[in-house]
């Protein structure tokens, strides 16, 4: 949520930081500002919206300089207005922040007691007091004043800092809230995602919590809170920033659902040996003897990276012979959860930022269990603070719709099955060639769905004006009918429900009529007659079915209304089948509505706040 952009150089600042927020814009954000130091002072232009209309602010108030900071803001502490938008200024100081500040209200109270007038209603005002209030005590350094207003500070943040007296510093720091710094020729630059920095440089240096740097054109320097210096290593980004860009689509998710073979590719590159029908991982971090003394698997995540770790209980549960709980990590905070020693803790976050996830991973980590991270971001704090991690390889994704990390998380799963299932003597070597070869020809029976997506478009006409649709699967499919309704959701605002086919007859059974669709994920499988049997029940009531089905299914083409056809796959594979026409329908109908498909309202794609 929220994007920081930063920059001290020889160009000027204003159009930088707008170009690196605008690589933001997927993150959701309801307002953005801009803060430049024009070598007199500092100047500063807001705007409520889109950053449209920010540009057509600074057109009417250019802001000349080569330092500057910028914002785009997702509300949490109050309501979206061009007051509490990002950059907030006090006397000398300016300010961005991503995160909360969780004593800002007994901060404020001492601050207004004190003389200070706060003129939005945002903890981010809090910062830019404390630091002015730091500079007025005698700090001798606008990073000096920074660091003494952190430490007053309780809660997760990154910020970035401008002050009159130092025209060419910029000040970052982050606490919970991810943050990385660039390294340019004679340019530093700072941004909440490497996205915003990438047509500037590709050297960068992820801020840890606890650091704040100070950049100037020449260089970084790095200190703790307390002022101890620290060393943090460079790292080369493979990424460019033609990656993030659409490349001729209409839209970054659908961009992103056609990248898909692409990204499974690459997430299995150098990982599978059909030879050995084994997995080769190291970064999982697990030796065969740990394998075999893990007792349990506790998977945590939120949104779709949930519902990959659903259809990851199935597999491991199948193949490695491991008893597995799913939670979805905000629940985890909520009550006691108990994590042992002897439990694998897989922590699903495409980010590897995602607020609630961290804090399952900081609870699993004070309990002694182990813990792999499976991630897109290198370098982002969940991944840190992992013994292992399975990286996704998928390239950045900006639509905030998850569409290609989602597979490319299925598929990391799928390995993690079968490696564990190896290392544990659970799984064969005939069953373990069988599950790879199938996940080997993913990106092929991929390109075979997506050439089909002008059929699944007119499709989609059938259901643009529907208020309600339910969608239906058994087994591993059941989470594949949670994601197809979130992505319906997300992105065409329509009501939708993913259900258990079972289930049906326990309640929604009452909701189906000749004005509700449902969508049946029903392929060739251990629970196809179950759901040929779902389908009927559907018919007989009048409901309209759309079914994906298998090519040559007689059965499913005389009961359906329409049908979407699958390729033959073993069912290991299914769910990374089966979702690809789900994604492309729920895009088609927000493509019909008009809707924007890659900021859809009210949504962020990185979550750091509870």
């Amino acid at each position: 949520m929220c994007g920081i952009v930063g920059y001290t150089g020889k160009s000027a600042a204003a159009p930088v930081v707008v170009e690196g927020l605008r690589r933001l814009e997927y993150r959701g954000y309801d307002s953005a500002g801009v803060a430049v130091h024009t070598g007199r002072g500092m100047e500063v232009v807001r705007a409520l919206g889109k950053l449209g209309k920010l540009s057509e602010a600074l057109a009417e108030r250019p802001l000349a300089g080569n330092v500057g900071i910028g914002h785009t803001r997702w509300a949490t502490h109050g309501r979206p207005s061009e007051e509490n938008a990002h950059p907030h200024v006090v006397g000398k100081v300016a300010v961005v922040h991503n995160g909360i500040i969780e004593n800002h209200r007994e901060l404020a109270h001492e601050l207004i007691a004190a003389g200070a007038r706060f003129s939005s209603d945002t903890d981010t005002e809090v910062i830019a007091h404390l630091v002015q209030q730091a500079l007025e005590d005698g700090a001798r350094t606008l990073h000096e004043a920074v660091r003494r207003a952190l430490g007053r500070v309780v809660g997760a943040y990154a910020i970035a800092v401008l002050g009159t007296d130092e025209p060419d510093v910029i000040v970052a720091a982050r606490h919970g809230s991810p943050l990385v710094i660039g390294f340019g020729e004679g340019e530093m630059l700072c941004g909440s995602d490497i996205s915003a920095l990438l047509s500037h440089t590709r050297d960068m240096v992820f801020l840890e919590d606890g650091d704040v740097a100070e950049l100037r054109p020449g260089g970084a320097t790095i200190t703790t809170v307390s002022g101890e210096p620290v060393s943090r290593a460079t790292k080369r980004i493979e990424w460019s920033a033609t990656m993030a860009e659409r490349g001729g689509y209409k839209h970054f998710m659908l961009k992103e659902i056609h990248e898909q073979p692409d990204a499974i590719a690459s997430t299995l590159r150098g990982r599978v040996d059909l030879e050995a029908s084994d997995v080769h991982a190291s970064e999982i971090g697990v030796t065969p003897e740990v394998a075999r003394a893990i007792r349990r698997v506790y998977i945590v995540a939120c949104g779709t990276s949930y519902h990959a770790g659903l259809v990851a209980k199935y597999w491991l549960e199948s193949l490695a012979k491991l008893p597995t709980v799913i939670e979805l990590a905000s629940e985890v905070a909520n009550r006691d959860a108990m994590f042992f020693e002897d439990d694998l803790v897989v922590a699903v976050s495409q980010s590897g930022e995602t607020f609630d996830t961290l804090g399952a991973v900081k609870a699993a980590k004070r309990a002694g269990a182990k813990v792999l991270a499976v991630a897109n971001v290198l370098e982002s704090a969940i991944p840190r603070l992992a013994d292992g991690t399975l990286y996704t390889r998928c390239g950045p994704e900006i639509g905030v719709a998850s569409t290609k990390c989602f597979t490319a998380q299925l598929a990391s799963l799928l390995l993690l099955a079968v490696y564990l299932g190896r290392r544990r003597g659970t799984l064969g070597e005939a069953i373990a060639g069988e599950v790879l070869k199938a996940l080997v020809a993913v990106p092929g029976h991929m390109h075979e769905l997506l050439g089909d997506a002008d059929y699944v478009r007119s499709i989609a006409t059938t259901l643009a004006n529907a208020k309600d649709v339910l969608f239906l699967g058994r087994g591993h499919n059941y989470p594949i009918a949670l994601e197809g309704a979130l992505k319906l959701k997300e992105i065409s605002y329509a009501h939708a429900e993913g259900y258990a086919a079972g289930e049906m007859k326990h309640g929604p059974i009452a909701l189906i009529d000749a004005e509700l669709p449902v969508v049946v994920i029903a392929p060739k499988d251990a629970t196809y007659d179950k759901m040929v049997g779902n389908v009927a029940e559907v018919r007989a009531r009048d409901g309209r079915v759309l079914a994906l089905a298998t090519k040559g299914d007689e059965a499913m083409h005389d009961l359906a209304t329409h049908i979407i056809w699958l390729p033959e796959a073993p069912s290991w594979v299914l769910p990374l089948l089966t979702v690809v026409p789900l994604q492309l329908l729920a895009y088609y109908v927000a493509a019909r509505k008009g809707h924007d498909v890659d900021q859809p309202r009210n949504l962020a794609k990185t979550v750091t706040v509870e």
